[in-house]
């Protein structure tokens, strides 16, 4: 197997971890964008991903590093897809 195949094989283990969490808690969804909603609502926005990634893992099941630098694929993935929802219900409005 090749290193690129390593590290997908990666990234869709922690994907499948992280949608099973999910789905077992659907809490976790909507704690998860009323932080974001709250966040990225106000007007510091620096460091704003770090603070959301903080009450998510102070609030759910869903531990996510307090370091980006140790962010997994997963991670990341979650906080923009967050930060995508919070910003398109926002241009609805």
């Amino acid at each position: 197997m090749s290193a690129s195949e390593i590290q997908k094989t990666r990234v869709i283990n922690e994907l499948r971890s992280f949608i099973k969490k999910l789905l077992q808690d659907p809490k976790i969804l909507d704690q998860s964008l009323e932080i974001a909603r709250h966040h990225l609502g106000q007007e510091n926005q620096q460091d704003v991903m770090v603070r959301i990634a903080s009450d998510i893992s102070d609030t759910t099941s869903v531990h996510i590093p307090d370091d980006p630098a140790e962010h997994s694929e997963a991670d990341k993935l979650f906080l923009e897809l967050l930060k995508e929802v919070v910003s398109e219900e926002q241009a609805l409005y």
